[in-house]
C-alpha cells in the first residue's frame, strides 16, 4: 500500500492483483529476500509492478493453490479451480477497506495466464487486465502442430523451493507454510500432464476429463466481450506466445496490443513500458482521461524501422507473397549453397533428407533457437535488391512424402546478412498426422488451423503425398537490401525435451515435392 512517513495511507485505492506460481516472497539461495513486486534490493523486478504503489495503487500478489506458501494442490496447469480462485480473490480484494472496489490484473507468462484465466470468469469487480505472453488456445500453444513446446514440459520445481517462501504474517514460526508445502507433493506434474494429452480431445489420466477444453480461454470469449473488461495483450517478437497474444487481441475488439524486440517477458527497450502499464490502469481504474482509449490499438516494433502505432494488428494489412522452393544446379537441393528460394512458381522436382536426431541440447529456458540449416534442407534466396518489410505470420505450404507413417516437420525462416551472419526470425512445426485443416472456433486471422482432434488425425499411407499448411511465429522487421532469406526444413528440434523418447530408428526420410511447395511471406503494403 502507498505509505507516508512509514505508515500506510488511509482511504480507498484501486487494486492491482497478480496471481503467481513463482512465489510472492521468498529467500533466494544467497539468503536475500525476493519480493515479486519489487525484486531483490540489488536487482529490481523488471516488471516494475511495485512502482504502481508509488502512483496510488494497492499492489497484491498471491501464490496460486499448491505453490509458494499457499495450501492445497494444483490439480492441473491453469485449470478452472485456479481460475475460480482468481475470481474469488478479485471479489475479496474489492470488498477490503483499502479498496475502491475496482481491481486490475497484471502478469506475464504463467501469471499472465492466471490473469487471462481469471478474466474468463468475468469477476464483476475486475475492470482491466494487462496480459503478457500467454495463450488463447492452450492446445494450439503447448502442442503447436501436435508437437509439445519446449518450455511447457520442463520438470516441476522441488518442494524445497516452496519451503523458501516467506511465511504469511500470522504464521510466526513457519509451521503453516510447512504444512501447506507438504500438500504440494500431490500436485499434478506439468510435463507428464501435457505429454499425456496428444490430441485436443484426449482425456487426462490426472484430471479425468478432456483437459484442453477445460483450459481453453477461447471458449469464454463471448463472456469476456460482454463483461466490458478492458484487455491489453503484450508479447515480444522472439517469444513463441506472441502469436497467441495477437490472436487474443483479434478476438477481443477494443483490446490493445504491444510487441517489442526481446524474448520471453522482457519489457520492450526504448519504450516507456512502465508508463504504458500505468496509463492503462489509470484510465480504467481511476477514470483518468489520458487519451489511451483514443490511441491506435496496436503498438509494436518493426525491427530496423522503430515503433509504430496502428489501428490494425500486425499482419492484418500484409500482402502474402509466395516464394517457391527450387532445386540447385544439379536439380536437387543438397546444401545451403545449392537450393534456391525465390518469388513465383518452381518447376517440378524433389529433395530428400534423413531426419537428424543428434542435436545439441538446447538451453534450459530456450525460448528461441539458432539457425538449423545444417540439420535438414535449406533454400536460400539471392541477395535482396531492395529492403523488404515483413509484418505478420509467414505460412509454409509444402507437399511432402515420408517413409514412415508419421513424422514431425519443422520450418525456420532465417535472415542472412550480407556478411553471412544468420538469425532465425520465425519458425513453426506440425506433425504429419495433424495435417488435415479444419474451421477454427475462433478468428485465426485467415491462418491455417488443424483441429488436433483424434478423429482428424491420420497416419500417412505408404507412397502418399501429404499437403502441409502451417503458420510460423509472427515477424516484424525490415530485411535490408543485400540480405538473403533462407527457409530450412528439418524433422527434429533441440528444444524437444522428449526427443530421446520419440525418435524413430531408423530415422524417417522426408522428401519435399517441389512445384507447389512454397512459403508465403507477409509483406507490408
Amino acid at each position: 500500500r502507498p505509505a507516508k512517513d512509514g505508515r500506510a495511507v488511509e482511504g480507498r485505492l484501486p487494486v492491482i492483483f497478480s496471481f503467481t506460481p513463482y512465489r510472492s516472497r521468498y529467500q533466494d539461495k544467497d539468503g536475500i529476500l525476493v519480493d515479486a513486486a519489487f525484486g531483490r534490493p540489488d536487482r529490481p523486478s523488471r516488471f516494475q509492478v511495485g512502482e504502481l504503489v508509488r502512483h496510488g495503487y494497492v499492489v497484491v500478489f498471491a501464490d496460486i493453490r499448491g505453490k509458494g506458501a499457499s495450501f492445497g494442490r494444483r490439480r492441473g496447469f491453469q485449470d478452472r479451480i485456479e481460475a475460480q480462485d482468481g475470481h474469488d480473490l478479485v471479489e475479496w480484494l474489492a470488498k477490503q477497506p483499502f479498496s475502491t472496489g475496482k481491481v486490475g490484473m497484471y502478469g506475464c507468462s504463467y501469471w499472465g495466464g492466471t490473469a487471462y484465466q481469471t478474466t474468463s470468469t468475468v469477476p464483476p469487480s475486475l475492470r482491466a487486465a494487462f496480459i503478457g505472453a500467454t495463450d488463447l488456445d492452450k492446445y494450439g500453444f503447448v502442442r503447436r502442430g501436435g508437437i509439445t513446446a519446449q518450455f511447457n514440459t520442463r520438470p516441476d520445481e522441488p518442494l524445497t523451493d516452496d519451503l523458501a517462501s516467506i511465511p504469511v504474517d500470522a504464521d510466526t514460526d513457519g509451521k503453516m507454510r510447512d504444512a501447506a508445502v507438504a500438500e504440494h507433493a500431490a500436485n499434478t506434474p506439468m510435463g507428464p500432464l501435457w505429454y499425456g494429452l496428444p490430441y485436443r480431445d484426449s482425456v487426462s489420466s490426472f484430471t479425468g476429463n478432456a483437459f484442453w477444453d477445460e483450459v481453453a480461454v477461447w471458449k469464454h470469449l463471448p463472456a469476456i466481450r460482454k463483461s466490458g473488461i478492458a484487455t491489453y495483450f503484450w508479447g515480444n517478437w522472439k517469444d513463441e506466445p506472441t502469436a497467441q497474444s495477437i490472436l487474443s487481441a483479434a478476438n477481443l475488439p477494443g483490446s490493445k496490443f504491444l510487441a517489442g524486440p526481446g524474448d520471453h517477458c522482457v519489457p520492450p527497450p526504448a519504450f516507456d513500458f512502465a508508463g504504458e502499464v500505468r496509463r492503462f490502469f489509470d484510465h480504467h481504474l481511476k477514470g483518468v482521461d489520458n487519451g489511451i482509449d483514443k490511441e491506435p490499438r496496436a503498438t509494436y516494433l518493426v525491427e530496423g524501422q522503430g515503433y509504430v502505432r496502428s489501428a490494425l494488428l500486425p499482419g492484418q494489412n500484409a500482402k502474402r507473397v509466395s516464394w517457391a522452393l527450387h532445386g540447385g544446379k544439379s536439380g536437387t537441393a543438397r546444401s545451403v549453397n545449392d537450393a534456391v528460394l525465390a518469388p513465383g512458381k518452381a518447376v517440378a522436382g524433389r529433395d530428400s533428407f534423413t531426419v537428424d536426431y543428434n542435436l545439441p541440447p538446447a538451453d534450459y529456458f530456450s525460448f528461441w533457437i539458432g539457425p538449423m540449416d545444417d540439420r535438414g534442407l535449406s533454400y536460400t534466396s539471392a541477395p535482396l535488391d531492395k529492403p523488404m518489410t515483413l509484418v505478420g505470420f509467414p505460412v509454409v505450404r509444402i507437399a511432402l512424402r515420408s517413409d514412415k507413417p508419421n513424422a514431425n516437420v519443422f520450418a525456420y525462416l532465417d535472415q542472412v546478412s550480407a556478411a553471412g551472419e544468420a538469425e532465425v526470425v520465425s519458425f513453426g512445426r506440425i506433425a504429419l498426422e495433424h495435417r488435415k485443416l479444419s474451421k477454427a472456433p475462433f478468428d485465426t486471422m485467415g491462418l491455417p488451423w488443424s483441429s488436433g482432434r483424434k478423429a482428424d488425425a491420420a497416419p500417412l499411407k505408404a507412397g502418399a503425398t501429404a499437403s502441409l499448411a502451417f503458420d510460423l511465429t509472427p515477424v516484424s522487421r525490415v530485411i535490408p537490401a543485400g540480405s538473403r532469406l533462407r527457409l530450412t526444413i528439418t524433422g527434429a528440434d533441440p528444444r524437444q525435451r522428449n526427443l530421446a523418447d520419440i525418435k524413430q530408428t531408423p530415422p524417417p526420410v522426408l522428401t519435399i515435392i517441389r512445384g507447389t511447395s512454397r512459403i508465403e511471406l507477409p509483406v507490408q503494403k
